[in-house]
């Protein structure tokens, strides 16, 4: 609504609209009485918001509604062609990539094998991702200029100041300084790169286990370690994006994550937090075993629960959040046994006791947030009738 006075009938009109288009997002398809009912707008207002939006292609109708006196009803619902949205999560052993319409339905995936370390991929991360695009792009009969939005998940986050990406030295290939600008051109679109930490609390805080909750700190317990800070219903990134770096965090028992950052790309960062509570970690602690076996064994998941606790303790008193979120292949294999023994630890560790849980997302969280955030950019953006 850039240029539109405050007040007038045209900005009036676009918050009507954006309105409705909101509760058909939410709530699915509606008629012209039940979007009047929710919207406070009278039938004559209401009817000539869906001829508009039928006409800009945002809403269509989809059947009818019977079960009361007089004709049936017509019911209205986010036209899905409206737009259409790429989401990307990248990993230590490829990228994962899906393609969704406006209203959040997945109609194109792919992944993309590739180690991040290996020497040829520094050198070809731009085509990495347009591969995965391409590939989620596949039968669907979309190319990228029916892309309205992209966003990738990534391990470490985009300095805002130089435009780099941060905290994540495994992913040598992704420290360019024109990464952005290169993926733009291969995509063919402005591209938004995310913590993939920030985009799993995005995911808990949509549909996940912090629904209910503005302030709360996600554990994201991996091959990596780190924390996403939600404070007030958004996201704490920091001067230079790393709030919640907690793999290097320095606690008792831990050697200091110092060094190069060839030292810093180890599994376990070279000490700190990660050094202690990663799922290499907790390997090595059992002797080598995977993960889920590892705290299948009482004396592991004892351990593993006391080293957590103490540096959830130390966000804890800083933070003092409402919720605490347990994400990750540790908390998934540790699951409500070690959710219990972490609470118990944190007695007396920190006078603030927040609740504890272990993220309930289906499938990819980073993914899902990467989605999430997609979706609510191309609805900003398409929604936006001024």
């Amino acid at each position: 609504m850039a240029g539109a006075t405050p007040g007038t009938p045209r900005v009036l009109r676009a918050m009507n609209d954006r309105a409705a288009l909101d509760l058909l997002v939410t709530q699915g398809p509606l008629t012209r009485t039940r979007i009047g009912e929710l919207t406070g707008l009278s039938k004559p207002t209401a009817s000539q918001l869906l001829t508009r939006l039928e006409a800009a292609g945002l809403v269509r109708s989809t059947g009818s509604q019977g079960g009361r006196p007089g004709p049936n009803a017509v019911l209205y619902e986010i036209n899905p062609a409206a737009a259409h949205v790429a989401a990307l999560s990248v990993g230590p052993t490829g990228i994962d990539a899906v393609v969704a319409d406006i209203t959040g339905a997945v109609v194109g995936s792919c992944r993309v094998e590739a180690d991040a370390v290996e020497e040829d991929v520094r050198h070809r991360t731009a085509q990495l991702v347009a591969e995965a695009v391409d590939g989620a792009l596949g039968s669907t009969g979309l190319g990228h200029d029916d892309l309205q939005s992209v966003v990738i998940g990534t391990p470490g986050a985009i300095d805002r100041h130089t435009g780099q990406l941060r905290y994540a030295p495994h992913l040598p290939g992704w420290h360019s300084r024109t990464l952005l600008a290169d993926l733009a051109e291969v995509v063919g679109r402005p591209v938004t790169i995310e913590n993939d930490v920030n985009l799993a609390a995005i995911a808990e805080q949509y549909e996940g286990a912090a629904q209910d909750h503005d302030d709360f700190v996600l554990a994201w317990l991996d091959e990596g370690v780190g924390a996403a800070i939600v404070l007030g219903g958004t996201l704490l990134r920091g001067a230079t994006g790393g709030a919640g770096e907690i793999g290097y965090m320095p606690l008792p028992g831990a050697p200091l994550a110092r060094g190069s950052a060839a030292d810093w790309a180890r599994p376990d960062a070279g000490g700190g937090f990660q050094s202690l509570v990663s799922s290499p970690a907790v390997q090595d602690l059992a002797g080598g075993r995977p993960t889920a076996e590892a705290l299948a064994d009482a004396s592991v998941l004892d351990e593993v629960a006391r080293r957590l606790a103490t540096g959830l303790a130390a966000m804890v008193a800083v933070v003092d959040p409402e919720l605490v979120v347990l994400s990750g292949v540790v908390a998934q294999a540790g699951g409500e046994a070690l959710r219990e023994r972490v609470e118990a630890e944190l007695t007396g560790l920190a006078l603030p006791r927040p609740l504890l849980r272990i993220s309930d997302i289906d499938g990819d969280p980073i993914l899902t947030g990467a989605l999430r955030t997609a979706l609510a950019q191309a609805r900003d953006a398409t929604f936006d009738t001024a």
